[in-house]
């Protein structure tokens, strides 16, 4: 059945004011029916808009859209953190794995599916490309799906699949997807916090690991680790290399082995090319990639994922800089989680012991208005560039110390006061 094609206007003007529109996500933002939409913002008023992390351009958010579009974020990206923090965008603090519930249950009931898809195959099918994540329960329960299908994007294998008589509309693109690459951003701070979390994966662990320099640089120190696997909300470029090493086999996993598992990827065209048409790589909706029952099965679960700041008693906040929202809840305790009730798991939180402007990110207290997204009954590891710290089994002021050995040098002083006026100065003498 081939698909009649029509221009992006026409295909947007199916969107009327006062609907709720989901937005694909990731490296699978719909960038020419977004620009589409945005151009109609005069006919249009109050539509409401859904995402999770989008990358490139966000023409719906631009001042002259407010009256328009209304941005209510499941995860903030850069490109609509300053809509997002006005009055009018807003948050919603959810675990990506229960996105899905929301949109299944009508709690956020959708009306339109912008999506970018795959070609068809003969027989009508597309996939949803580099990311199924939360798009799979979109398009199952929107009542207009709106396709951008781009002979670029690659097809993936898993379930997330879609056939061409589901679409309302679809335009046809020739357009590359847009790419990140962190292996530039990689410093020697990034390489030591690596190595330390490399001595702490053992062989035949499963791993999950975000986007960006720490992950990527953790990848890079196992190359000589053996039976790798990964099951993973989302990856990048670096796990290229790790695979071509021969340490990822995915062999002792006890969810789909054999197979990489992840929700969603987004990195440069190599990696693109690398998912095209692999059944190496299996994507899946991040209801079930996320779900803490499936991660605890696979052995040595390793979730690697960073934050904000820390509190000395290992409360993090991941989502916020004080009150000002800055990214999401995602899906960091689904895996740390996960994790930790896995056998032989580890779930590790990864950051620099300090900002760029010199500040520490192990602090007495959160900022005010800051968001926990892992609690401290959660934290297990803690890793900088300084070293590693063990939290499990060890109470308040055991932890604030175990975190100002591995806080920058320039704080520790301060911290150790700031443990004394919270503590005390008495240390029970333990076994």
């Amino acid at each position: 059945m081939p698909i009649s094609y029509t221009s992006a206007e026409n295909a947007v003007s199916l969107i009327k004011s006062h609907q709720r529109v989901f937005i694909h996500g990731s490296a699978a933002t719909p960038t020419r029916l977004l620009h589409a939409l945005a151009a109609k913002k005069d006919e249009l008023r109050n539509v409401e808009l859904v995402a999770i992390t989008t990358l490139g351009e966000m023409p719906l958010v631009q001042p002259d859209c407010k009256e328009s579009f209304y941005m209510n974020s499941l995860f903030v990206s850069e490109n609509v953190r300053k809509a997002v923090n006005s009055d009018h965008g807003g948050y919603v603090p959810i675990f990506l794995s229960e996105i899905g519930h929301l949109f299944r249950n009508k709690i956020l009931d959708i009306d339109v599916a912008l999506i970018h898809v795959s070609e068809p195959d003969a027989h009508g099918f597309c996939t949803l490309g580099t990311s199924v994540d939360v798009a799979k329960p979109a398009i199952e329960t929107a009542r207009i799906i709106i396709a951008q299908v781009n002979k670029r994007m690659p097809r993936t294998h898993g379930d997330g699949h879609i056939h061409i008589s589901k679409f309302s509309a679809a335009i046809q693109v020739d357009d590359p997807l847009p790419e990140i690459d962190y292996s530039k951003k990689i410093t020697d701070l990034e390489i030591q916090i690596g190595h330390h979390i490399s001595s702490i994966i053992e062989d035949r662990s499963t791993l999950q690991m975000g986007i960006g320099a720490i992950p990527d640089a953790v990848l890079s120190s196992l190359k000589h680790h053996k039976d790798l696997g990964v099951h993973t909300e989302m990856f990048s470029n670096g796990i290229l290399d790790l695979m071509k090493s021969g340490a990822v086999t995915n062999a002792y996993k006890k969810k789909h082995p054999g197979k990489i598992v992840s929700s969603f990827a987004a990195g440069t065209r190599e990696l693109y090319d690398a998912v095209h048409d692999n059944p190496e790589f299996s994507f899946h909706e991040a209801a079930y990639v996320n779900d803490t029952a499936v991660i605890r099965k696979n052995p040595k679960v390793i979730s690697i994922n960073s934050c904000v700041e820390m509190d000395l008693t290992g409360q993090v906040c991941a989502d916020s800089i004080g009150s000002y929202h800055y990214s999401g809840v995602g899906g960091q305790m689904d895996f740390m989680r996960g994790a930790a009730l896995s056998v032989g798991g580890k779930p590790i939180m990864a950051l620099p012991s300090q900002t760029k402007k010199g500040a520490s990110k192990i602090v007495p207290f959160l900022k005010e208005g800051a968001g926990v997204v892992t609690t401290r009954a959660h934290m297990q590891y803690v890793v900088t560039e300084n070293g590693i710290a063990n939290l499990y089994g060890k109470n308040l002021r055991q932890r604030a110390y175990e975190l100002m050995r591995i806080a920058h040098p320039d704080h520790q002083e301060e911290l150790e006061k700031a443990i004394v006026d919270r503590f005390g100065s008495y240390i029970y003498p333990f076994r």
